[in-house]
């Protein structure tokens, strides 16, 4: 044979080989694909993919093939994931609102091949996951300007799902009107609670009355449904167009920082690794005085930054709290363990509701 029919030989066994392990490979994807669906995880994972391309990089000897197989690797990673996303678009993400809610727009950006179902409240949301309804649910723990949403931080507490991944997004909040409706028509304004909470001094400002809806879109259907040039809703440009009404003013929240914390709720707890880096725990201490101060001195001992401790009442007895508290470090490590061990020796009860890498800020129009 020549040399070139000896070459084309070589490529023909080597692609066959590569097919088996293409297929072995993509094998191995829908199973990532399906943990991901049943723990509530996005497919992308840069870090994750920046370490095996760095990793795979070392198997490779001549440092002239090295640049072109880092792209090799890159469109292989591409394949993956198209992969994956077309798995997960059986899967079902709870929130609260309908369509057009802040929660709706960023659940579609973490999750875009996933059915997005509103409900009518947080409580709603979070029992549709625990009942087997929907894979996951995205939930607000926190707003930069109006802090603690409390409802859902008692779902944490009271209920039985695992948090696997925190996001942030940024919240710009716009005035919306009916069609034809001026800035001087408006005398009232719906939202919810939170909501209105991020834009009081822009409402105390123009004198509005104000009413409460279940979440930002709700008001924005309300308003469009009213058709009363008098009253505005306060939420996204999405909720706008999806019940047509014009943005009156832009940007009307206090605080140009203005972003909300969101979890995602899965009935399964995802897989720990060395690599997690933050948690959320929940705990009670014991009613006798110092408590609460034994309890943190434990947690401190062992080297674990609490970043926020919140306290709440358990409505089971008078005056009598749970702490919320999110912590960095690995609490999975012999250290953590021992640190937990120690810890449900001074508290009455103590559950580590979820172990992360890190939280992931949302890029790009989350609002």
């Amino acid at each position: 044979m020549t040399e070139l029919e000896i070459a084309r030989q070589i490529i023909n066994e080597t692609d066959k080989e590569m097919a088996a392990l293409f297929e072995k490979r993509v094998d191995a994807a829908r199973l990532v694909a399906n943990y991901k669906k049943g723990h509530g995880l996005q497919v992308d994972d840069l870090a994750r993919e920046e370490e095996l391309i760095a990793r795979n990089c070392t198997f490779i000897k001549d440092e002239d093939y090295k640049s072109y197989y880092v792209n090799y690797l890159r469109e292989t990673i591409n394949i993956s994931k198209a992969f994956q996303h077309r798995i997960l678009d059986g899967m079902r993400v709870a929130y609260s609102g309908v369509k057009g809610a802040f929660a709706n727009i960023v659940a579609k950006r973490i999750f875009p091949d996933a059915n997005c179902v509103g409900y009518k409240d947080f409580k709603s949301a979070y029992n549709a996951v625990v009942a087997g309804d929907c894979d996951c649910a995205l939930l607000p723990i926190e707003n930069s300007f109006n802090g603690d949403v409390g409802k859902v931080m008692d779902l944490s507490f009271f209920g039985s799902l695992f948090v696997n991944g925190v996001y942030e997004a940024d919240i710009i909040q716009n005035l919306l009107a009916v069609k034809g409706a001026k800035l001087s028509d408006i005398k009232k304004v719906i939202s919810h609670p939170q909501a209105l909470g991020q834009c009081s001094p822009y409402i105390e400002k123009h004198g509005f009355e104000t009413e409460e809806a279940v979440n930002t879109a709700v008001a924005a259907k309300r308003v469009a449904e009213q058709k009363d040039i008098h009253t505005a809703a306060i939420g996204s440009e999405e909720a706008a167009d999806e019940f047509g009404l014009v943005k009156l003013e832009a940007h009307i929240n206090e605080s140009n920082t203005n972003s909300t914390r969101f979890a995602v709720f899965s009935r399964s707890e995802k897989l720990y690794t060395e690599n997690d880096n933050h948690f959320i725990m929940l705990f009670t201490v014991k009613n006798a005085a110092g408590s609460l101060g034994r309890a943190m001195s434990v947690i401190g001992e062992h080297g674990f930054n609490l970043r926020a401790i919140k306290s709440r009442p358990t409505k089971e007895l008078v005056w009598d709290y749970y702490f919320y508290a999110e912590g960095e470090g690995n609490i999975n490590s012999e250290n953590g363990r021992t640190m937990l061990k120690e810890l449900k020796e001074k508290c009455s009860n103590v559950r580590v509701v979820g172990s992360f890498e890190k939280e992931i800020v949302l890029k790009g129009d989350d609002e």
